[in-house]
């Protein structure tokens, strides 16, 4: 696949979460697929020839280790920056803030940052290493609200809504 079509699948799966991180959601059932978007990112990254540098595999390596770090650490930030609660019928709720946005913003520095780096060293690192990262974020963001959301559901003994 092209660097140019893994740059619209990143842009697209980006934006459909950070829009959708600032509208109240209901915890349901299809939670459960939290995992989903996350796995097709990861499928799509992998499968890329590119997403080590040949000429520079250790250093590549190193990187993209780093960067997937940086996903990680992203998504917690995100997730304890998610404001999740409880209605008077017991229905489990879940919104984003402008918290979650400065999260956001600031992994997208960060892997700007490490760009540069990479480049300084003469270490080629495409698009499919950032789509990595972003799996690694948005699969720890699903993770780490879906927990405590179900902690809230427990609380008060209500079933997830189907």
């Amino acid at each position: 696949m092209s660097d140019l079509l893994n740059v619209v699948v990143i842009i697209t799966a980006v934006a459909l979460v950070f829009v959708r991180q600032f509208r109240a959601q209901r915890v349901t059932s299809e939670s459960k697929t939290w995992w989903l978007i996350p796995l097709v990112l990861t499928v799509m990254a992998v499968r890329e020839p590119g997403l080590l540098d040949p000429a520079h595999h250790t250093a590549s390596a190193a990187l993209l280790g780093v960067e997937v770090l940086i996903g990680l650490a992203c998504g917690v930030g995100w997730a304890r920056t998610t404001r999740i609660w409880s209605d008077a019928d017991g229905v489990v709720w879940t919104k984003g803030g402008w918290a979650a946005a400065g999260v956001w913003l600031c992994g997208l520095v960060l892997r700007l940052a490490l760009l540069g780096v990479a480049a300084a060293m003469g270490v080629h690192q495409g698009s499919a290493a950032t789509m990595l990262s972003v799996a690694a974020m948005l699969l720890t963001r699903g993770g780490a609200t879906l927990w405590p959301a179900q902690a809230v559901q427990q609380k008060y003994r209500v079933p997830v809504a189907g």
